[in-house]
Parts: structure tokens; C-alpha cells; sequence
């Protein structure tokens, strides 16, 4: 019994032994859940799913079915395939694309069309299921008859403006060469942009194309509403292809050479087609609304700007001479009337008969009336009733604060406040002068409406002169935009300070009001803090102009270019950018193209670096419009539109993700 009882313990031993390892395991396993990068896993999955099978095999002729399967090794998932995926020829009837397991499957839901090779690039779309690895530029092709179309041809689309790479724009071949087949025959074969504008037409037949852009707004693959972003190529395009090397080398270690190869491939042109977009402006002419929000104002929004005012006249009151016209664009498409005559905009309601310019059902600009009921939302009435309960509320206000504020006699004895009465009401104004004042800057009064009176001998403008202040001469003129902004220029002196001065009523607005004293000090910068930026440029004509940008692609400055040169001085440190404008019609501004008339954008340039410039610095650079490609010009830092990054594994050396 002895012996079986021992035997029994050693079992029992030896069963306790065997467990043993386990519960370390377990426990080890619990102290590094709690202990965050203890355990290194295994190694991550970085291998993208592999093709291994298809219905129809790859390349397949005569395939007639509306169903194709291609299965891979791992289960897969599908990253936003109504962007990335595409198909030609282009679909109408969007395909359902989906994913079960390991297979993509894709339904057409359009007939088949005979004797056609079938390309769907799915780009970057298909990526494993738990790492979100990426099959690169995954194409698969078969026929609908017996031949295989092979040929290729890509390039970039850039927005003409501002040469942004162009993302998620069809680009298209059409095979019949007619101007008319853009705006009406869908294309024959297409391809999509990537984010740096790159794309790709796969399987195309040989002959002579011509290729076009559209940021497709009805999906009907042809140019057909306004709005839609466009670009052409001038020249035809014939799909060619040539033989090249490439070479392979495998290394012994990571400084020595094992073997190079060469290898033969055959590679498809043209490769470099450059397409610039842009959106056609298109006016469709008519009257957008009319509103009178205040008695003494109305407005009339037009669609489009015309070369002329409307013609306005009053049906319960006398037009002449009842308005001052504002026109706050420049371009007739904004126009407010201010009304001078009290009497007048004192009416709750004024009827007027416009005649104008509006495009007609054929697209031509004629002469239309219409008849306007003007109804203040604000009627006068209630403007003064508003006025006068803030005038009550704004006198009690005042009131309240005057008792806080007793005044008492020598002796203590209280003495009875004045009764407080309301401020004068000055005509408001804004007055434009920075403390520190650029050397070419000026000084800006806005007001809220027109004036009818400036009595310019009651402006000061002084110049700080020891500890004197001494009166210099000064321009006073209308802003050419709005009639409400006012300018004045003077001849600053660097490093010097300066005083403006108004005297009080020397303004007065329509409505009767007078302005305040204004009285402003502020000093102007010196040459040291400023910077200088010379660019000499070749292929510039007397045409163009020069933008000087700031780091967000804005316009800071604009000068023309004079003998090759763009000069720009005094300015604040920082960094720059530039971009020439060639302003064929010398109207000062980029002009976009027209399909129609079969008018390219006006070309845009971009020097081709971001220069920083340090105060009291003069940098001098060489610009060659021509010295690289439109689509390498623009630097990265003034990009919006950046390259899509590629996935990155990072969870080898990150263990605590774990």
C-alpha cells in the first residue's frame, strides 16, 4: 500500500510537472497584456493578394457572358471602387462590383458589344482584407471577339489655372475625329486621373484618336452641360509602341554586384499626352432677384454682367434723377439704387418697369421688360420705430449711469445730475491706416453709403519732423470699385511717422449725417525691413504678367513683365512662390478657353521652387518658362492637390500597437 501510495504521489508529481509549463505560459501571456510591448508577434503581413485564377482566363477571346470572376489567395476587400475602378468601354449602365471571400466579381449590366476588347482597371482598388495591402495597377482584359487590343497611351491632366494635378477626371479616346463628337457621342475608350493627374487608356485599337477630359457630371461620357470641366488635345493621337532595355540586378551583399540581366519589354506611346482643364464660362443672361431691404435702397442681381445699365422706369413715381446708381463689381451684374429724395423712400411700395438685356430661347442676348413691385421689408415706419426705441433704451441707459455718478459739494450736500442727453450721430466710417504703414501702401476710408459732400481743405495729412508735425501734400480719390471707398496717396518716407487728421462735419453722407473727428498716427516701415525679388525670364513676351504668391498659393503682388524682367520690391520677409500668366488679349486677367471656338486657357507657368527671402535681402533668380514640363513645374509646398501617400507597414517597429 506503501508503494502504491507512492507511486501514486510521484504521478501526481509528475502530472504537476507537466502542467507546470503551461500556467507559466498563461501567466506570462496575462503579464504582457498588462505589460504593453513585451511580445513581439509575428512578422506583418506586407505582400499584396495575388492573382490566381479568372472567368475568362486573362487575355480571353471570344467571351461572351456578362459575368467575370477572378479569384486570389487571401480574402479581399474593395477601397472606394467608383473611383478607382474603370471600365471600357465606358459602361452607362454602371456594372455591380462586389467581393466574396477571395473572388471579385463584377455583373455588366449594359449588352455586350461584339468584336471588343474589354479592360477594367481596378488601379489600386483590391487590397487584402486585414492589412489593406494595395494590388498596384491591377488590369484585366478579355475579348468579345477574336483579336486582343494591346495599345496604351497616358499622360497628365492639369487645371489650367494653377497646373493642380486634376484627381477623378475621365479622360477619353474618340475615334471619330469630328469637333461635334465631343458634345455628342460617348467615348470609345477611357481611363481615370490619379491624384498627381496621371491616367492610363488600356486596350486600344491602332488608328488616329482624338483624346479629351471631362469631369463627367451626367455620366454620359460626352460633353453635355455647361458646368462640366473640360480639356482637349490640339493634335490627333496615334497609339504606337517600341521595343526597350531594362536591366535587372541581383546583388551578393549591399556593396557587391551578383549579375545585371538586360531585359527586352515593349512599351506603349504616347506617354507624355498634356491635357489642361478648365471650366467654360458660359452666361445665360436674366434677372436673378430684386430686394429692398431698406427703404432707402433696392437692388437688382443679374446672372451675368452686360455692357450697358438697365433702363428703369418709375410707374407711381419720377426716376429722374431719384438715385445714385452703385455698381458694386464693375460689371453691371450688381446694382443698387440708392434713393435721395425722402419723400420717395418714404413709400412702402415702388413700381417700376425695367428693360434689360436676357438670353433668349436661342441663346442670343435681347431686349426683355419686366414690371418690379419694390416692397420695403423695412418700411420707413417701422425703420423710425426701431430707431426710436434704441434712442428710449440707449437714454434710460444713460440715465442709470448718471445717478452712479452723483456729484457732492464741499459740504456733502447732493447735487442733482444734468439730464443726460443721447450723443450726436455721426455718418460712421472706417478708416484703413496700420500703425506700421508700408512704404506703398495707403490710406482707405470706406463708409456705409454714398456721400454728397467732402471737404478735402479739412483733411490733415502730417509729417513728424523733429518733434514738430508738418503738413505735406497728399491725393484724395474714388476708389474705382465702390463708390463708398475713398483713397489717399502720398509720397511716404521710410522710417518717418506720420498723423491723419479730419476735422468733425467736414463729410456728408446722402442721408444727412456728418462724420466725427478722425485722427489716426502711424509710421512707416524702413527700407531694412523689406526684401527684393528680381526674376529675369526667358520665353516671356511684353504680354505677360508675373503673380507673386505667398505660401497658400495666393496672389500677393502682380507686375508686368517689361524686357524679360519681373521685379518685385519691398516686401515683407517670408516665402514665395510665382506663376506668369501669357495674356494674349492684354486684359490683365487669366482668361479660361472655349470649345466652341475651339479656344484653348491662356497659359500658365510656374517657377519652379518656393524661395525664401530675408529682410534687407535681394534675390535675383533666372526663370526658363520652357526648361521643364508643365506638370513638373509647380512645387509640392503650393500644391493642394498632394500625391496620394503609399500604405506604410509601421507596426514592425511600433510593438506597444500590439
Amino acid at each position: 500500500m506503501k508503494g502504491l501510495k507512492k507511486k501514486t504521489d510521484n504521478g501526481r508529481d509528475a502530472l504537476s510537472l507537466r502542467r507546470l509549463p503551461v500556467f507559466l505560459v498563461l501567466g506570462v501571456l496575462l503579464y504582457s497584456c498588462a505589460s504593453i510591448g513585451r511580445i513581439e508577434g509575428g512578422p506583418i503581413d506586407e505582400t499584396p493578394p495575388r492573382f490566381l485564377q479568372s472567368t475568362p482566363e486573362p487575355g480571353q477571346l471570344n467571351y461572351k457572358r456578362k459575368r467575370v470572376t477572378i479569384a486570389f489567395d487571401e480574402y479581399i476587400k474593395l477601397d472606394n471602387p467608383s473611383e478607382k475602378i474603370v471600365i471600357s468601354p465606358p459602361q452607362i449602365q454602371q456594372p455591380e462590383i462586389k467581393t466574396n471571400g477571395k473572388k471579385v466579381i463584377v455583373n455588366f449590366q449594359d449588352t455586350m458589344k461584339t468584336d471588343v476588347t474589354y479592360t477594367i482597371d481596378f488601379g489600386d482598388a483590391i487590397q487584402d482584407n486585414n492589412e489593406s495591402n494595395p494590388l498596384e495597377q491591377f488590369t484585366f482584359t478579355f475579348s468579345t471577339g477574336d483579336r486582343l487590343d494591346t495599345m496604351a497611351v497616358s499622360g497628365t491632366v492639369l487645371n489650367a489655372s494653377n497646373l493642380e494635378p486634376v484627381k477623378g477626371m475621365l479622360v477619353g479616346l474618340q475615334s471619330n475625329l469630328a469637333d461635334s463628337a465631343f458634345t455628342s457621342v460617348p467615348f470609345g475608350r477611357v481611363g481615370r486621373t490619379d491624384s498627381r493627374g496621371r491616367f492610363s487608356i488600356r486596350g486600344v485599337a491602332p488608328g488616329t484618336y482624338r483624346v479629351y477630359a471631362l469631369q463627367d457630371a451626367d455620366q454620359n461620357f460626352y460633353f453635355s452641360q455647361p458646368a462640366e470641366q473640360i480639356a482637349w488635345h490640339d493634335s490627333l493621337i496615334i497609339p504606337r509602341y517600341e521595343y526597350r532595355m531594362r536591366q535587372d540586378t541581383t546583388w551578393i551583399d549591399s556593396l557587391t554586384i551578383d549579375t545585371i540581366v538586360e531585359h527586352q519589354y515593349t512599351h506603349y506611346l504616347p506617354d507624355d499626352i498634356l491635357l489642361r482643364s478648365f471650366k467654360e464660362i458660359r452666361y445665360n443672361q436674366r434677372l436673378a432677384k430684386s430686394e429692398r431691404l431698406t427703404p432707402q435702397k433696392f437692388s437688382l442681381y443679374f446672372t451675368a454682367p452686360a455692357d450697358s445699365l438697365p433702363l428703369l422706369k418709375g410707374l407711381n413715381f419720377d426716376e429722374r434723377d431719384a438715385f445714385v446708381i452703385e455698381q458694386t463689381t464693375g460689371r453691371n451684374d450688381t446694382i443698387h439704387y440708392w434713393i435721395k429724395d425722402s419723400l420717395l423712400y418714404k413709400q412702402d411700395t415702388l413700381n417700376v418697369e425695367l428693360t434689360y438685356l436676357a438670353t433668349d430661347t436661342l441663346g442670343q442676348l435681347s431686349q426683355r421688360k419686366d414690371t418690379l413691385r419694390l416692397l420695403a421689408k423695412l418700411t420707413y415706419a417701422k425703420q423710425l420705430k426701431q430707431k426710436q426705441e434704441q434712442d428710449e433704451k440707449k437714454l434710460e441707459e444713460l440715465k442709470k449711469a448718471a445717478k452712479k455718478k452723483k456729484k457732492r459739494d464741499e459740504e456733502g450736500n447732493e447735487i442733482e445730475p444734468e439730464e443726460p442727453k443721447l450723443p450726436t450721430e455721426f455718418l460712421p466710417v472706417e478708416v484703413y491706416a496700420p500703425s506700421s504703414m508700408d512704404v506703398y501702401d495707403y490710406i482707405t476710408l470706406t463708409f456705409q453709403e454714398p456721400l454728397t459732400r467732402i471737404d478735402t481743405a479739412a483733411f490733415h495729412l502730417r509729417q513728424k519732423v523733429d518733434t514738430l508735425w508738418n503738413d505735406i501734400p497728399f491725393d484724395f480719390q474714388p476708389d474705382s470699385l465702390d463708390l463708398k471707398v475713398y483713397n489717399i496717396f502720398a509720397d511716404w518716407k521710410p522710417g518717418e511717422s506720420y498723423q491723419f487728421a479730419v476735422d468733425s462735419m467736414a463729410i456728408e453722407g446722402l442721408y444727412g449725417l456728418y462724420t466725427d473727428k478722425i485722427k489716426q498716427e502711424f509710421k512707416v516701415k524702413t527700407i531694412e525691413e523689406y526684401g527684393t525679388i528680381l526674376f529675369d525670364i526667358a520665353g516671356a513676351d511684353s504680354t505677360s504678367f508675373v503673380e507673386l504668391l505667398n505660401a497658400q498659393d495666393a496672389v500677393v503682388r502682380t507686375v508686368p513683365v517689361v524686357d524679360g524682367k519681373a521685379d518685385f520690391y519691398y516686401l515683407t520677409p517670408g516665402k514665395y512662390g510665382a506663376r506668369l500668366v501669357a495674356d494674349k488679349n492684354r486684359n490683365g486677367i487669366w482668361d479660361t478657353g472655349d470649345y466652341e471656338k475651339h479656344i484653348q486657357p491662356e497659359m500658365v507657368y510656374y517657377y519652379f521652387q518656393v524661395v525664401e527671402l530675408k529682410a534687407n535681402f535681394e534675390l535675383q533668380q533666372t526663370w526658363n518658362l520652357f526648361d521643364r514640363a508643365l506638370d513638373e513645374q509647380k512645387p509640392l509646398e503650393l500644391k493642394k492637390q498632394k500625391p496620394d501617400e503609399k500604405k506604410k507597414n509601421n507596426k514592425r517597429s511600433s510593438t506597444g500597437s500590439r
